[in-house]
């Protein structure tokens, strides 16, 4: 059922140092950006889904999709120095926040979360009565067997020996994996975070947990994408 208290934003600034274009590379014959768009279309949860670029081109390809882009980045957030947290800061400052209470932030960069991962976020968020949800994955590695390398590449003490390293024994650790950020609109305009209080966790399987930043990322993802289907 469509919710007309929750606005979708997806942030898809143009240019990229890692992977130029990657909000709009193509993935499987459409644009990456086409993927997020069309889960959160297909979840029903939205009063609106808005795209904030800095690009015409970028919101042609947007609206074609099925998002509205009522507006283009103001010059000072149209660079790569600018923070997520000042684009959504944009974007709820455009919006008539009357009927709308909540945001989901829906990075084109996580082509992989579906909506049932947008529906089921929504409901964890009312569940809890929360602030905030936010998506983490478990991580491959336990941060138990990393450490710092010296120049010398010296590596006594590395692990710590009062620490059992059986797989089998070590705490689960997970980390964010930036397809998900659900949070009350006043609650992210007074502290402009996520994390402050009451913010719960939506866990998602690593398999959709692709966060693209580089060449390998995005034909793992297309890879995955293909087997999916």
């Amino acid at each position: 059922m469509k919710n007309d208290s929750v606005l979708a934003i997806v942030p898809a600034r143009s240019g990229s140092k890692g992977l130029k274009d990657k909000n709009i590379k193509r993935m499987n014959g459409k644009p990456l950006l086409a993927y997020t768009i069309e889960e959160a279309i297909k979840s029903n949860a939205f009063k609106e889904i808005i795209v904030s670029t800095d690009s015409e081109a970028y919101a042609d390809i947007a609206r074609e999709f099925g998002a509205h882009v009522p507006f283009l980045r103001s010059d000072a957030l149209a660079d790569d120095s600018a923070s997520t947290n000042d684009v959504i800061t944009e974007v709820l400052g455009w919006v008539e926040t009357g009927e709308v209470k909540q945001f989901m932030l829906l990075q084109p960069t996580s082509p992989l979360r579906t909506a049932n991962d947008i529906i089921s976020a929504l409901n964890l968020f009312a569940e809890k009565k929360a602030n905030a949800v936010v998506s983490l994955c478990e991580v491959d590695h336990s941060p138990l067997y990393t450490g710092f390398v010296p120049d010398n590449l010296c590596i006594d003490r590395f692990l710590n020996k009062d620490i059992s390293y059986r797989r089998q024994d070590l705490p689960k650790y997970y980390r964010l994996n930036g397809a998900i950020y659900l949070a009350d609109i006043d609650y992210f305009l007074r502290y402009k975070n996520f994390y402050e209080e009451k913010c719960f966790a939506y866990i998602m399987d690593k398999r959709r947990s692709v966060d693209i930043d580089d060449e390998f990322d995005f034909q793992l993802a297309s890879f995955l994408l293909r087997s999916f289907n």
